[in-house]
């Protein structure tokens, strides 16, 4: 959804939530609210997330990523920076495994450089 939301206006972002969030059954409730709150958060956050981004990625700033990178970064980048309870390198390891799975060849070894200079 975050990927989505690159594609979309804040002012579709709701509706764009409610179609995603159809899709999800009921007995999942909690997953829901809880992707849900996720996806408020880091779009509240967009700013200061990609003004970080665009300070430590060294010849490459937020409008010329690839947009799965950039939401695989958006995400890490948020719970690097306000998830306490996730540990640093938990959020850039998921962040390189799912660049392996949905994105290009180079796409790990950028993201994860990206999120090393960020978490020194």
């Amino acid at each position: 959804m975050l990927f989505q939301a690159e594609f979309y206006g804040a002012e579709e972002l709701e509706e764009q939530l409610q179609i995603s969030m159809e899709e999800l059954e009921e007995k999942n409730e909690g997953k829901r609210s809880y992707i849900e709150q996720k996806l408020r958060e880091i779009c509240r956050r967009q700013e200061d997330i990609d003004a970080l981004v665009n300070e430590k990625a060294t010849g490459w700033k937020t409008n010329r990523m690839a947009k799965v990178d950039l939401a695989l970064i958006r995400l890490a980048v948020y719970e690097i920076k306000y998830e306490d309870e996730i540990p640093t390198g938990v959020a850039i390891n998921e962040a390189v495994e799912l660049a392996k799975i949905y994105s290009s060849d180079g796409a790990p070894a950028f993201i994860n450089g990206v999120l090393a200079k960020l978490a020194q």
